[in-house]
């Protein structure tokens, strides 16, 4: 799984935006969709670096695709 770490929630969110996701709810977690995933993403910053890892594979992405987004 890669590392992705130091990213902001709020930047995640953004680049996640970029690639077709748009948030669905907002409470402890952001819950983003495309129609056909579903990610949900910790609103404590930075989120951990597994986490986003894991957050960015769920998606679709690999570790360059995201960081060329944010």
């Amino acid at each position: 799984m890669p590392k992705i770490p130091g990213v902001n929630h709020q930047d995640a969110v953004r680049a996640l935006e970029k690639a077709g996701f748009r948030v669905v709810r907002q409470g402890k977690h952001v819950v983003m969709t495309d129609g056909s995933r579903i990610l949900t993403i910790p609103r404590h910053n930075p989120v951990n670096a597994y986490t986003m890892g894991g957050i960015v594979r769920d998606a679709g992405l690999n570790e360059q695709q995201f960081r060329k987004l944010l």
